[in-house]
């Protein structure tokens, strides 16, 4: 097959040699256009925050460039030593290469098995290969299979059921209260980093409004420009609670901002139905005894990250048939490849053997002239074609299983002398 898959992730590279490998859009397309140019072969760079993998293809002889070569390249790409590479980078070559890629897009060689993010990571590698002619008959018949892959995993198994963030959680969580947005009214208070990606969920809900508060008047009004809300000064906080759906807290206070004596003051005048408070804040902003799963329904980030890893462990129920889906997709793809790369040399092989099963039959049919009914004719010719599909099917199904061995004597050759097929 003559492909070679070599790279690291976040399975053997720490997070200081990835960022080291880390490419920006201009060095990502101009190490595209180099690999391919320096070796003559097709090529493909897939580079995201936990892998930098780099896909390089000949569909004829000779073989791609080794390991060691594509190795300094990338070092050299980044002004890194081969050598303190080596030990983070992984080889696979051929079906093992074919399996790699299609276990990652289909995202079961991910940091969290399942995620949706990668599959359109890999869309984007093969496009931008594609845009600097740097893909060819090999790598596009590739990649575009391994879309197909990932697809089938998603829709055929339950590996991506579930959101796996603490932000989505906690969105995911709020849905299963209520049942629409358009009336509720959402409280943030503080501007944390992760609070600011929840309110980026929340508002994807199409709240009726989004209140902000913070110690900070400026702060305040930034995150609120930033998602069409409306300011509120801390000293207002008790009168916003009492009038929220829901609350979202993340200040980074050292002690709780609501005790359970104040909210009990904040819930007698509540006058809507449930709140649900999304406590992200660590030191908790809410004191957990405020929760009554009724009209008060408190999550802090432990709640929410035990709600994630139970998603995560379902999804690795998961796993088996979706790697049994990668197995057979990545046996499919090396056998139709071998086949259609070998077509030529089949066809003559079938070729050659037909021309000789006709010249011994006619032979055969003039001996026997005249005694023969056309039912017994038509009889020998099925056996002899039939004799003829038993013999090839052995070198054939041979020939479009053979491993690709760099440098070895291949089974082609073999038949191309045995049958003096010629080149």
């Amino acid at each position: 097959m003559n492909l070679l898959a070599l790279g690291c992730s976040f399975r053997t590279a720490p997070v200081e040699v990835r960022e080291r490998l880390a490419f920006t859009d201009a060095t990502l397309a101009a190490a595209l256009e180099e690999l391919a140019a320096r070796f003559g072969c097709e090529a493909v760079l897939l580079a995201t925050c936990n892998r930098v993998e780099v896909y390089a293809a000949r569909p004829a002889e000779p073989a791609t460039p080794d390991a060691e070569l594509l190795a300094e390249f990338l070092g050299e790409s980044h002004g890194v030593a081969r050598e303190s590479l080596v030990p983070h980078l992984y080889a696979r070559r051929d079906g093992d290469a074919v399996r790699h890629l299609f276990r990652v897009a289909a995202s079961l060689d991910s940091m969290i098995v399942g995620e949706a993010q990668i599959v359109g990571q890999v869309k984007r590698a093969y496009e931008l290969a594609r845009e600097r002619n740097t893909a060819g008959p090999l790598l596009n018949a590739l990649f575009q299979q391994a879309r197909v892959v990932a697809k089938r995993v998603r829709s055929e198994t339950d590996i991506a059921r579930g959101h796996v963030s603490v932000s989505s959680v906690a969105v995911d969580y709020v849905r299963q209260v209520f049942d629409h947005f358009g009336d509720k009214k959402i409280l943030v208070i503080g501007a944390g980093k992760m609070g600011e990606l929840t309110l980026q969920h929340l508002k994807a809900l199409r709240p009726h409004r989004i209140w902000v508060t913070n110690r900070s008047p400026e702060k305040a009004q930034a995150v609120a420009l930033g998602c069409a809300g409306e300011p509120v000064p801390w000293d207002a906080l008790d009168d916003v609670l009492a009038r929220a759906d829901i609350v979202l807290s993340t200040t980074g206070a050292p002690e709780p901002v609501v005790t359970l004596e104040r909210w009990r003051g904040i819930d007698a005048r509540r006058k809507e139905g449930t709140v649900v408070i999304l406590d992200i804040a660590v030191p908790r902003d809410f004191d957990p005894r405020i929760h009554d799963g009724d009209r008060t329904c408190l999550f802090n980030i432990d709640d929410l990250k035990r709600i994630r890893e139970g998603t995560l462990r379902d999804r690795l129920k998961h796993v088996a048939p979706a790697e049994a889906i990668v197995e057979h997709e990545a046996r499919k793809f090396v056998k139709d490849w071998t086949r259609r790369k070998h077509g030529p040399i089949i066809q003559r092989l079938t070729q050659e053997f037909e021309a000789k099963r006709r010249a011994v039959l006619d032979e055969l049919m003039t001996r026997l002239d005249g005694r023969l009914t056309d039912v017994d004719r038509a009889v020998i010719e099925k056996a002899f074609k039939r004799y003829q599909n038993q013999v090839l099917h052995g070198p054939i199904s041979a020939l479009t299983e053979e491993p690709h061995e760099p440098g070895g004597h291949t089974l082609l050759e073999a038949l191309r002398k045995l049958f003096g097929l010629g080149e």
